[in-house]
């Protein structure tokens, strides 16, 4: 293969592959302000009930764009119910963060079986 038909190749290449990001969404994740929700809450700036709030307004408004949570969203989410009195709505944020991340799976078991611990 001549050297201008392989530059001409590699250079094809290049401008397919920056095309290719150039056309992908800006990110994967509709983040919402989660990690600031997050440091807000080990900061001890916000309530957990101020935390939810805070966090379904993120996931309504990712759900009403058609974009996906982070990882972690909903195990945090299932924290703050869980810190604000309501254990089935935590029990129901963790099977989400289940679900779409599976490798959460041995943290999320983590947070009920500790959660039914300092229930006995």
């Amino acid at each position: 293969m001549s050297s201008l038909l392989m530059r001409s190749c590699v250079a094809l290449g290049l401008v397919s592959a920056l095309a290719a990001c150039a056309s992908a969404p800006s990110t994967l994740y509709s983040w919402n302000g989660y990690s600031d929700h997050v440091y807000s809450y080990l900061k001890s700036e916000a309530s957990p009930e101020e935390q939810v709030l805070a966090l379904e307004k993120g996931a309504q408004e990712a759900s009403a764009k058609g974009r996906a949570l982070p990882p972690g969203y909903y195990a945090h989410l299932g924290l703050m119910y869980l810190n604000s009195g309501r254990t089935d709505q935590a029990l129901s944020a963790w099977s989400q963060e289940k679900a779409h991340f599976p490798e959460s799976t041995p943290y999320i078991d983590y947070l009920i079986n500790n959660m039914k611990k300092n229930k006995s």
